[in-house]
């Protein structure tokens, strides 16, 4: 399964390393869980903070979690998104993807919401993992990766016109912060569109 069938002689998913990014990501954020809610709170994105100078929480803010429900549906996320576009990049190219995303969406909350006081969850970093698979995948003609671009364009309309989708505050249990879907899609997308070009010479 997944959706660039091109690149799958470089994954195999029952293989230990092909899962060593996503585990990562879930190590990390599985340890900042344990520091509870102080944790969270001395973690998160936090604007009066950041500008006070602590801007370690431009990063830790996505690793960090509403609770134990938030983390296992953003784990859950996570292994789901890596089933359906492991195989587009090598590490160096899902590194850079992560670390692109990452910064869009500090960005993009920083200066286009600045309404927004703190934030938490890889929710954003996950919509924009994915932005970048299925952006690698078009390049092959994939028609899962068509539908689902599709379907992600939707949900991001409706989260922007219409607020988070039904259900998914309750599940998370906090408040869904739509515009970090946003950012980390855009910052996907210009990543993934850089790599494929680099990637006409160099493997990544």
């Amino acid at each position: 399964m997944g959706l660039s069938k091109g690149e799958q002689t470089r994954l195999d998913y029952a293989t230990a390393p092909a899962w060593l990014i996503p585990g990562i990501l879930l190590v990390i954020a599985v340890l900042l869980a344990v520091t509870g809610d102080s944790g969270r709170t001395w973690l998160r994105f936090d604007r009066g903070p950041i500008a006070d100078g602590e801007l370690w929480r431009l990063l830790s803010g996505h690793f960090v979690h509403l609770g134990l429900t938030h983390l296992l549906l953003n784990a859950a996320g996570l292994v789901l998104v890596w089933i359906l576009v492991g195989r587009a990049f090598q590490r160096v190219g899902w590194l850079a993807v992560i670390v692109g995303s990452v910064v869009a969406i500090d960005i993009g909350l920083w200066i286009f919401s600045p309404a927004l006081e703190w934030y938490v969850g890889l929710s954003g970093l996950l919509h924009g993992m994915l932005a970048a698979g299925i952006v690698a995948s078009w390049r092959d003609r994939n028609v899962e990766a068509l539908i689902l671009g599709l379907v992600i364009a939707g949900k991001l309309a409706y989260e922007q016109l219409l607020g988070p989708l039904p259900g998914s505050e309750g599940t998370s249990g906090g408040t869904v912060i739509v515009d970090a879907h946003l950012y980390g899609v855009i910052g996907g997308v210009i990543v993934a569109s850089i790599l494929i070009r680099v990637r006409q010479t160099t493997p990544i």
